[in-house]
């Protein structure tokens, strides 16, 4: 695959992390636009190379069913030779050298043995009817790469308002990723996961290092070309962190670990915790 863009997701809440990821893939030397859905309207000052990207017949259609605003990376699927990244992550390698000779959907995340939260009950079932290896289809909406487009505009609306689809890709009160692997398995496109055989490269999710990651990158094809932190934050803990960090100035550390380490020392309470459970489950039951 020869890139063209990079898109990403973002509003003012997460803009350091943002600050990370931009700085982190201009020092892999790649210097293709990057562009930025907004969130909400509640937007920030883009550095040059980054432009903010709004489709605005895929947002009315989202806001004319209240669906998530994570939703609105649906926009994706109309596009070409992009690399979706979410901010929370960095880049390790350059994404042009990284896909160079790849064709089609390409997954660079081990979801492949941690499945669940890539589906719903309804959509699961629909996986399951196609192939016994679904797993193998299912990957991070916070990532991902694609050489084609899978839609176009009235084409997604008619799925995603379709049943039983309309359940995963528009209603799910949670988050996208449900929605957009059903999406794109509907279109069975050519499918490649870096971290599957022939390539195996090692896992781009942080909270698989532990200890240490150097170790595991024996070589440049096993590298992941990126670190995601998805569902846990780079708070020092772990020694991967550094690599988030070394991207922010002093003061800019600072002012993430006030923003987004502080709100952590804050327990959720046992209630809450069980009102969130109660809801997903739920939700996520065929009726």
């Amino acid at each position: 695959m020869k890139l063209e863009k990079i898109i990403t997701l973002a509003n003012k809440k997460v803009e350091l992390p943002f600050i990370a990821m931009e700085r982190s893939l201009r020092a892999t030397g790649c210097e293709l636009p990057l562009w930025v859905i907004p969130y909400d309207d509640d937007k920030f000052e883009l550095p040059e190379g980054s432009k903010w990207f709004e489709n605005k017949p895929i947002l009315q259609w989202l806001n004319s069913h209240k669906a998530h605003r994570s939703m609105r990376k649906y926009a994706c699927l109309l596009e070409k030779a992009y690399q979706f990244i979410d901010t929370d992550c960095i880049f390790i390698r350059s994404p042009e050298s990284a896909l160079e000779g790849q064709t089609g959907f390409i997954a660079s995340c081990c979801h492949w043995h941690n499945p669940d939260d890539t589906q719903f009950a309804q959509s699961k079932t629909i996986f399951k009817s196609r192939t016994t290896t679904w797993q193998r289809f299912v990957f991070n909406a916070g990532q991902f790469a694609c050489d084609r487009s899978l839609y176009e505009i009235e084409d997604l609306k008619k799925t995603g308002e379709q049943l039983p689809y309309k359940s995963t890709i528009l209603d799910n009160p949670y988050n996208d990723q449900p929605g957009l692997n059903l999406l794109v398995f509907l279109k069975s496109p050519p499918f490649v996961n870096l971290t599957l055989p022939p390539y195996n490269m090692e896992s781009t999710w942080a909270g698989d290092y532990i200890d240490t990651y150097t170790p595991y990158w024996k070589s440049p094809a096993q590298t992941p070309y990126f670190i995601h932190w998805a569902g846990c934050k780079a708070d020092g803990r772990l020694k991967i962190d550094q690599l988030f960090f070394d991207y922010l100035s002093s003061s800019e550390k600072k002012a993430y670990q006030e923003q987004f380490l502080d709100v952590r020392k804050k327990p959720i309470g046992q209630q809450m915790k069980n009102r969130l459970r109660q809801a997903w489950k739920a939700f996520n039951t065929i009726p």
